[in-house]
């Protein structure tokens, strides 16, 4: 039997900022709010200030995603929350960006994993089966978010 997990943390960096956190956000039993507020400005929206709750259950999938990756290495975050703004100017200047993203509402992130392949990536996103996994070998980063389970 495998033994309870006493604290959950993360890792990020933020290639848009150079920003880097790891913040203990689950603690005893319980959501650590200031772990939370941490982890909700370095995955705000960086091209407006904007900063935006962060699902909880998108942090959970986070955490057992780097323990099926084994790696200490931190999630490059590519992208986070995103403002109504922010995905209207990236969706005119792309059609792989949704009008609806979860993006949003803060259920959604893009990352990469250095020392990890991308394809390592989104099999072990795939293999949790919580949400949706988005593939984007061209751009160099795997969606990951807590809607439907969909892959594309």
């Amino acid at each position: 039997m495998a033994a309870a997990v006493r604290e959950k943390s993360l890792s990020f960096y933020n290639i848009h900022t150079g920003e880097k956190l790891r913040a203990v956000y689950w603690a005893d039993g319980r959501y650590i709010e200031d772990g939370l507020v941490e982890i909700d400005y370095i995955l705000r929206d960086h091209r407006r200030g904007e900063v935006h709750a962060i699902d909880r259950r998108l942090l959970d999938l986070l955490f057992d995603l780097h323990g099926l990756l084994d790696t200490r290495q931190p999630f490059h975050v590519i992208s986070g929350y995103r403002s109504p703004a922010t995905n209207r100017m990236l969706r005119a200047k792309s059609g792989g960006v949704a009008e609806r993203s979860l993006h949003l509402v803060g259920r959604a992130i893009d990352i990469r994993v250095p020392g990890r392949k991308l394809a390592a990536l989104r099999q072990a996103a795939m293999q949790l089966s919580r949400g949706g996994v988005g593939y984007y070998p061209r751009s160099d980063f795997v969606h990951v978010d807590t809607g439907p389970v969909r892959y594309w």
